[in-house]
């Protein structure tokens, strides 16, 4: 079941670039990054007492406590990094270098949670990491400088991407996957709400266009419905397959990017989606 949950994870994850993306348009991003963190908020925390699990949190220990917060907190870092490079870059070129978190995350997971990597795997790791090199266009190196180094932002998302499955995986060894993903949530919005106070964008959030945060909005359920699949394909799956998974909300995000802001891939970057989704798939078969 763990595999259909992160598919699922992906598909939401997929949507949610694409809402995020029309939703921060005119919107500033750290704005925009606090107010769907309300919406996911709500929409986790709704998943818990409906699931009945709200009870477990007083039996919660310290330490899961400590690892829950410390993925929120990347969490938190990653989506203010990625909205950030969203904003000024294409969705088709900011995408690919966020997801090549699977990689630091497989690795991470061989180290940390002594996940075997074999001969096959290995060269699964190697298609993907290729992939994603195909989908980063050398005249990207330039287009960094001229749109306010999004590739940073994008680097950074990925980064903190990988230590939040990390974290988080064990942050929900002992406690169910709703409740630790309500958990981390709120340490997430208390983050993205500080960087509005310590940016001073109070006032951006109280102009957004109406339109926009209808998108926002979805944009949060989407991230919602992705992170509850994700943390239960976590808790039950190895990190170094689920998160692959998890990344191929790519193809997701490309077919809408393409019918909705007409953002096409070059034969370089295609022929680089093959490879990521090759490698991808393989790491889930083996």
């Amino acid at each position: 079941m763990w595999i259909l949950f992160a598919v699922g994870s992906a598909v939401f994850a997929g949507i949610t670039s694409v809402l995020a993306k029309c939703g921060i348009q005119k919107t500033d991003s750290v704005a925009a990054t606090a107010l769907r963190t309300i919406v996911v908020l709500v929409f986790s925390w709704g998943i818990v007492l409906a699931g009945g699990s709200a009870d477990q949190l007083a039996f919660v220990d310290s330490r899961t406590f400590i690892f829950l917060i410390l993925s929120g907190a990347a969490t938190g870092a990653s989506w203010l990094c990625y909205f950030r490079a969203l904003q000024t870059g294409e969705i088709n070129k900011v995408v690919p270098i966020d997801k090549s978190s699977t990689v630091l995350t497989i690795l991470f997971a061989l180290i940390f949670f002594q996940e075997g990597i074999s001969v096959p795997k290995a060269a699964a790791v190697v298609f993907i990491t290729a992939g994603i090199y195909l989908m980063i266009e050398k005249k990207e190196m330039q287009e960094q400088k001229a749109k306010g180094s999004w590739m940073l932002y994008a680097a950074g998302s990925a980064v903190f991407a990988s230590l939040t499955a990390i974290l988080g995986k064990i942050g929900i060894a002992g406690v169910d996957s709703n409740l630790g993903t309500a958990v981390r949530t709120v340490v997430v919005l208390i983050m993205a709400w500080m960087m509005v106070l310590v940016t001073g964008k109070g006032k951006e959030v109280r102009r957004v266009d109406k339109k926009e945060l209808a998108f926002i909005f979805g944009s949060g359920i989407a991230t919602g419905a992705s992170w509850l699949c994700y943390y239960r394909a976590l808790q039950e799956g190895p990190a170094s397959v689920v998160t692959p998974i998890d990344k191929l909300s790519i193809l997701v995000t490309v077919a809408f990017s393409y019918f909705v802001f007409g953002e096409r891939l070059s034969k370089r970057a295609a022929v680089g989606l093959c490879f990521l989704t090759a490698g991808t798939v393989a790491m889930a078969l083996l």
